[in-house]
């Protein structure tokens, strides 16, 4: 993508649905104005239930680093015959509909791939908005301390093998969205006792400490930066 390029994209919502796409990329690295996608999937989930995937590789036209073959084990070989990424991301357009996605830490690296390469290939936008379980499992598993997919898969003793390829990582997110969405439930009705609800957002209220005091903040931060006194 070119610097001055505006990244098109939906807005992070903190909240639990019913009726979503989980999704996941792997990529050549971490940049996405310098690397670009290699593998996309997705579930789709209807009532909680999966009832369809899409899963891809994608041959990114260029060698992948020997760095990135190490962590997802996608090598050259296996691209080969693999559609180009303009290919994969219309495919996975057409799936994904205006669907809300579902994934772990997408608000900083996945979501940002996908816009991206959206934009670059395609010319177009991706205002789909989205739920980012790592965020979820902050707020409802403050014990945790780490919350990479594996830990938070780990606590609710979910299987993490396959883990690095996307469409695994699809599954045990799934697995994982639906158990911190029964957590979730229960913090949002505990809240909503509490009156612990962002008026200008919806989003939860969180009790945090700050410089004078405690002081209730909305978990849609930095989205929404509401603030109320305790």
């Amino acid at each position: 993508m070119e610097k001055n390029m505006t990244r098109s994209k939906g807005k992070r919502l903190s909240l639990y649905v019913k009726d979503y796409v989980v999704f996941d990329l792997e990529t050549t690295g971490l940049n996405p104005l310098q690397d670009t996608i290699i593998e996309i999937s997705g579930i789709k989930v209807r009532n909680n239930q999966p009832t369809e995937e899409f899963s891809t590789l994608v041959n990114p036209g260029m060698p992948i680093p020997s760095a990135a073959s190490r962590i997802n084990g996608i090598t050259d070989k296996m691209v080969e015959g693999a559609p180009g990424l303009g290919t994969a991301l219309g495919g996975f357009l057409d799936f994904i509909g205006t669907d809300i996605l579902v994934g772990h830490n997408i608000h900083t690296f996945d979501t940002n791939f996908l816009c991206d390469g959206v934009q670059r290939e395609l010319n177009k936008g991706v205002k789909n908005d989205y739920i980012d379980t790592f965020y979820m499992a902050r707020s409802c598993l403050p014990q945790l301390g780490h919350y990479k997919l594996t830990d938070v898969a780990a606590y609710f003793g979910i299987a993490t093998e396959g883990a690095h390829r996307a469409l695994c990582d699809c599954n045990m997110n799934q697995k994982c969205y639906e158990k911190l969405g029964v957590l979730w439930e229960e913090k949002s009705k505990k809240s909503l006792m509490d009156e612990a609800v962002c008026p200008e957002c919806g989003c939860l209220l969180v009790k945090r400490r700050g410089k004078y005091g405690d002081f209730f903040g909305c978990s849609g931060f930095p989205l929404c930066r509401y603030t109320k006194k305790i």
